[in-house]
């Protein structure tokens, strides 16, 4: 990461002159191509899930499964497909074949996941607010060894609008009790659905580009970095001080 050229911070300082400013007051992060190397498994668990039933989807349904939640995958498919299935059944399908993917694959956290999230919630309280359903996350986050880490997960089932909607934000930030601070807290990201549902949330955001393989613009974020090893404390501390 340059802080000076493509990655910079709107109407902030360089991370290097933030040393010792305050923390921010809640740092929530995406999960899916986020924290885990997950996103080709869930476009895939959607497409067997969605195949058993007799619909195949084309790329561009690929393509918008990646950044979306649930609802709106759901409804998608539901609308192009005149498939007649409920949310919480089509979830519990993709979970099933989902469950089986990782039984061969296994749940990979992506660069520095791991180590970044035990650094920070060091200084700040956690959560994830996600668009995968609750049994997802929960079988990442457990996968990866971090979800004693986090104060508060949000899956799909929590909200009615996902992203780029700002209520899977503004819903953690609440069972957080950080909602009147929301231009202090940091969202971590890694597609643009996600990135204008922090802001539009009122937080700062960081977009990450090691798991946004399908090349979402992320430059919506108030700063991009390549892996959350570059997700430092002065960073963070930099974009709500």
């Amino acid at each position: 990461m340059t802080l000076a050229s493509d990655a910079n911070i709107r109407g902030g300082s360089a991370a290097s002159q933030a040393v010792g400013l305050g923390a921010p007051v809640a740092i929530l992060f995406d999960l899916d191509g986020t924290l885990v190397d997950s996103e080709r498994a869930n476009v895939e668990s959607v497409v067997l899930a969605c195949r058993a039933l007799g619909v195949e989807l084309d790329d561009e349904e690929r393509r918008f499964i990646v950044g979306h939640s649930w609802n709106e995958i759901h409804a998608r498919i539901v609308a192009k497909t005149g498939l007649a299935i409920a949310m919480d059944a089509l979830i519990a399908r993709a979970v099933d074949e989902k469950r089986a993917l990782m039984a061969a694959e296994g749940h990979h956290a992506l660069p520095a996941a791991v180590e970044t999230v035990t650094r920070l919630a060091r200084r700040s309280p956690l959560a994830i607010a996600s668009g995968a359903s609750r049994v997802e996350v929960r079988d990442a986050i457990e996968g990866i060894g971090i979800a004693s880490l986090f104060q508060v997960v949000i899956g799909a089932e929590d909200y009615a609008r996902g992203k780029p909607a700002p209520d899977p934000y503004l819903l953690a930030m609440d069972r957080l009790g950080v909602r009147t601070q929301a231009g202090r807290c940091v969202v971590i990201e890694d597609a643009t659905p996600g990135i204008l549902s922090g802001r539009a949330a009122g937080a700062r955001v960081i977009g990450v580009r090691a798991g946004n393989f399908v090349g979402y613009d992320l430059s919506p974020a108030d700063v991009v970095v390549d892996t959350l090893a570059e997700v430092t404390d002065e960073l963070c501390a930099s974009l709500v001080g």
